[in-house]
């Protein structure tokens, strides 16, 4: 795993692939000699496939996908990789994701594309542009590996209230997908926060922030509307976003409170609760 940071899903739909290839591989404790025994090929080849050095062969993808593990993933990316190059916005987003020591977010309407699951994701990039669904989903769900690094970045991500009670997906993908916030309550590099409804007007009433700071790089602010995309390093755009950030934090509930109206949200509008008895957060 320590090594993973030098793959750079955005550089091309091979890089991707190799990128997934190397993550399956290691979540199921192979080393390359093993996989490439496994598929009757060398250790060498793998990790020239996982470096996007050579290009396998479409019959070795489905034995490389079953002996990692993938359940399909491989093959989808893989498909993804021969139809499409990818967009240039998620190369971008990738290559700005992959380098970050700290990324802090503010999203007042969705969950953060990193903590989405599969089907949320699909309503949401559908709604926005359905062409090319499978290969959007595979590519943003394949961004949220970095949060399995040795060295992830620090996330933390602030969600305005309304984005547990706007229904995308429909009931079933929300329960879902709140119960997929609510597992990373003791990732060691996840920290999700709920600014209330209560806050009243509050610092993020002009829209989201993404703010991304690197080891040896200015701190980087991104943002995308409406298919425009600015990503800049001018330090007084970022020291206003950070201002703004630091406000939204001030007003948010705690960790823990976030986590018990999450948990009272999945219980009331999507029927489940998760065994946790919350306080009244009015």
């Amino acid at each position: 795993m320590a090594n993973i940071k030098k793959l750079d899903p955005g550089a091309s739909p091979l890089h991707y692939f190799g990128a997934e290839l190397r993550w399956w591989r290691e979540r199921a404790g192979l080393t390359l000699e093993q996989v490439g025994t496994r598929v009757y090929l060398t250790g060498s080849q793998i990790g020239q496939f996982e470096t996007a050095v050579k290009v396998p062969r479409d019959e070795h993808v489905p034995r490389l996908d079953q002996v990692v593990g993938a359940g399909g993933a491989l093959c989808r990316a893989w498909r993804l990789a021969q139809r499409q190059p990818l967009p240039q916005r998620l190369q971008q987003i990738a290559k700005i994701e992959s380098a970050a020591q700290t990324i802090r977010a503010f999203q007042p309407q969705l969950v953060h594309g990193l903590l989405q699951t599969a089907d949320y994701a699909a309503a949401v990039l559908g709604a926005m542009d359905g062409s090319a669904l499978e290969g959007q989903v595979t590519a943003r769900l394949a961004r949220q590996r970095l949060l399995d690094w040795d060295e992830a970045p620090l996330l933390w991500v602030i969600l305005g209230e309304g984005v547990l009670y706007q229904e995308v997906g429909g009931r079933e993908a929300m329960r879902t997908q709140l119960a997929q916030l609510l597992s990373y309550r003791d990732h060691s590099r996840v920290i999700i926060q709920v600014l209330p409804f209560r806050a009243g007007a509050h610092a993020g009433m002009i829209g989201e922030i993404n703010l991304y700071t690197y080891e040896d790089q200015p701190t980087l602010a991104y943002t995308e509307s409406y298919g425009k995309v600015d990503a800049v390093v001018d330090s007084q755009v970022v020291a206003e976003q950070a201002h703004r950030y630091d406000l939204l934090r001030a007003s948010s509930l705690s960790v823990g409170d976030s986590a018990e109206l999450i948990s009272r949200v999945m219980e009331e509008r999507y029927g489940h609760r998760d065994g946790t008895e919350s306080p009244s957060l009015a």
